[in-house]
């Protein structure tokens, strides 16, 4: 009998995946499926918890890397090894028996280099080995691809692969987030600092790419610039029209009216010398990647990137949308045909009706030379009810709609508009005015409409003909020249994914080309909330700015490869080169070390000149008196890093207090109350092991234990 054992990502996925075969049994850790024609003896599907296992923290190796010292750099193990996360060691021993009793081992975490570094960097702490790995592949949870998948699984060659770019990916932004983080942080200190500096591959020159714009902005000043405006009654309606001239110079602006004898405000007859109308067609967008998805979802209802990837997992789990974290535009004959198939039904779901234009692809948006691991994102083969999409919030009602509307403009026709040109003479000086009519909505038509800020800026023009005759008013218009904009947070997407545009370096253009910039898809979002929670931007009206501590860090990290897009580009060039089996994680990993050891030889020269800046944060003290100990009446109640005691701790004194308990974090408030009255008041916040929320006052016992007290009345004091 071979007994098979799944590995899902995450007990969401577990479930999807046992929803399309019969169920035997569920446990808090597995699933057990009934045999059937793609398991004759069954098969054990358990889960990760996301990342079950991650890289040992520096104390880990040496208890003596737990401090942060200039002369313990860098800090580069012989041996990089995995520990079980916080808080998931139950799970983890569950797999770790499973994975021992299986005779076939399936990977079907994500199908990215991060859900081979799951199943890999488990299965090596599992201790398990020789056993036979298969890969599963798909882009839906749908019942019918599961079971399709699982049918035609995959070996684990490319997994493998995939593997080692993840993990010299994992171990290279960790020995560059310690070293760096470390030296620039107590180099930094030495001058008066504060706090600490986070620095990391990629979240590094992200905030550096952000502080350009805030420089741009801050050296910024205003100039006016003058214009020649016209003012021209037709018989049809009124309109306006510019000479072509744009100067910082009045002077010159008024040179040219005087050449041609014209005067400010007096109504001078003008003529159309020519009316040119020309059509165009606009083809419906391309198909979203997860990139343009959320850029447009931060446009239109100003969604944080990471709350569209979230709103898209959500979406994905239901079966609703295809694999979310995708980098392409395109989908293979396959998909397009079962959209094909379903676009009757797809139009009642969205309560539109059109006659498709063509059912045969397009390699605009169908090509399968294009698609690698994921196709675009698309709706899956399950077409909602009414009712299920009632079920949904209104973000993924939003988001869905936006991927159904993409995908069904595909086969909508173009949207047409006739550009206007009037060209009006007045003594022979040209003025040009534009304006455009909507001839046909077309694949416009699936969309909201945009709101009247958003509106097409050209006007809608009367409707003049060539030789007549119009009245002119003219004047010179002044206006300043503007600052660049901040950036949003969907177009801080599209600059992480198109930053070559701001390096010179030819070479490096095409490398970011290829690995399209900063991040990947499935990590940018993630890359902005952690530079977020780090204080070194914030978000004002859907608008990012650096902050004093982004703007430390990136005056100390100037000149240095940290704050180049171009160096993480070129390790992630190299690391696409380990997952195609062209490169070598020994050699990344090496190179990683070398510029870790020359970054500890230039910064100290590098951090003389950067002034440090208030950022408004205390630095954390560890080992500052609380209150005097209860106990021994000695010593003194400190913070301990992990937990409070009492600094006789490790003498006479076994006096010791959780940093949490019972869910809730005990502040040095709670403590120094405890230690001086013996009785907190009531306290919200307390979790049961049911997870059910709880409030109690807490007490000190006879034994200096904290203890509940559920008699002392909520609201009542000390």
């Amino acid at each position: 009998m071979t007994r098979v054992v799944i590995l899902a990502e995450k007990p969401s996925q577990a479930k999807a995946y046992a929803e399309a075969f019969t169920v035997q049994q569920k446990t808090k850790t597995y699933i057990q499926l009934k045999p059937d024609a793609t398991f004759p003896n069954g098969a054990i599907i358990t889960w990760g918890v996301g990342h079950l296992v991650e890289l040992k923290e520096p104390h880990d190796y040496k208890p003596e890397w737990k401090r942060w010292k200039l002369e313990q750099l860098p800090i580069v193990p012989d041996r990089f090894l995995e520990k079980v996360s916080k808080g998931k060691w139950d799970q983890f021993k569950e797999v770790k028996r499973l994975f021992q009793q299986a005779d076939v081992l399936v990977n079907a975490a994500d199908v990215d280099r991060e859900g081979s570094n799951i199943f890999y960097s488990i299965l090596r702490l599992t201790g398990v080995k020789g056993k036979p790995i298969q890969r599963l592949w798909i882009n839906s949870l749908e019942k019918e691809e599961v079971k399709k998948g699982f049918q035609n699984l995959r070996d684990n060659e490319q997994d493998l692969r995939m593997f080692d770019e993840a993990k010299a990916r994992q171990i290279s932004d960790w020995m560059v987030g310690i070293n760096a983080s470390r030296l620039f942080t107590v180099l930094l200190q030495k001058k008066g600092f504060g706090s600490y500096l986070s620095i990391g591959r990629v979240q590094s020159p992200t905030v550096y790419l952000i502080y350009q714009r805030h420089k741009e902005i801050e050296n910024f000043k205003p100039e006016p610039f003058y214009q020649i405006e016209g003012q021209f009654k037709a018989e049809a309606g009124t309109y306006k029209g510019l000479a072509e001239i744009k100067e910082k110079d009045k002077a010159k602006v008024q040179a040219l009216m005087d050449k041609h004898g014209l005067k400010e405000k007096e109504g001078t007859p003008g003529i159309v010398q020519k009316v040119d109308k020309k059509t165009k067609h606009i083809k419906s967008p391309k198909l979203h990647s997860l990139s343009t998805l959320q850029s447009v979802a931060n446009r239109r209802w100003k969604y944080t990137p990471s709350q569209t990837l979230k709103t898209m997992q959500k979406l994905y789990e239901k079966r609703l949308v295809s694999y979310p974290r995708t980098d392409c535009n395109f989908i293979t004959n396959s998909e397009f045909n079962y959209l094909v198939n379903n676009l009757d039904g797809y139009q009642k779901a969205m309560d539109v009706s059109f006659t498709p234009v063509s059912t045969k692809p397009n390699k605009r948006y169908v090509n399968s030379s294009k698609v690698q691991e994921h196709y675009a994102i698309i709706p899956t083969k399950t077409v909602p009810t009414q009712k299920k999409l009632e079920g949904l919030s209104r973000e993924e009602r939003n988001i869905y709609n936006e991927v159904m509307a993409t995908t069904l403009a595909m086969f909508h026709g173009d949207y047409v508009y006739e550009e206007t040109t009037i060209w009006t003479h007045v003594q022979e000086l040209p003025f040009k005015t534009t304006g455009r009519r909507d001839v046909k909505q077309g694949w416009k038509e699936l969309f909201p409409k945009p709101s009247k800020a958003n509106q097409e800026k050209d006007p809608l023009l009367p409707n003049v003909q060539n030789g007549e005759q119009v009245g002119a008013n003219l004047h010179i218009k002044e206006s300043m020249t503007k600052p660049p904009k901040p950036y949003t947070e969907g177009q801080l997407i599209n600059m992480m994914k198109t930053c070559g545009k701001l390096v010179d370096d030819e070479e490096d253009v095409e490398i970011l080309k290829e690995v399209e910039g900063l991040g990947t898809e499935a990590t940018r979002s993630s890359i902005i909330e952690t530079i977020k929670a780090q204080k070194y931007i914030s978000v004002r009206k859907n608008n990012v700015y650096v902050t004093n501590k982004g703007i430390m860090l990136c005056e100390s990290i100037e000149g240095t490869l940290l704050s180049s897009p171009s160096m993480t580009a070129k390790w992630e060039s190299y690391l696409k080169k380990i997952g195609s089996g062209e490169g070598s994680k020994q050699v990344f990993i090496k190179q990683t070390s070398q510029f870790i050891e020359k970054l500890i030889q230039e910064t100290p020269g590098l951090i003389e000149n950067v002034n440090i800046r208030d950022t408004g944060e205390k630095k954390k003290s560890w080992n500052e008196p609380i209150a005097k100990c209860p106990a021994c009446q000695t010593g003194t109640v400190m913070d301990r890093y992990k937990f409070y005691a009492c600094s006789e701790y490790k003498k006479n004194c076994s006096v010791a207090f959780p940093k949490r308990l019972a869910g809730k974090s005990l502040t040095p408030n709670m403590i120094k109350t405890l230690c001086e009255k013996k009785r907190t008041k009531v306290l919200k916040g307390f979790k049961s092991k049911g997870k059910k929320s709880f409030s109690t006052a807490l007490v000190l016992d006879e034994e200096y234990k904290i203890k509940f007290d559920f008699a002392e009345k909520a609201g009542s004091k000390i």
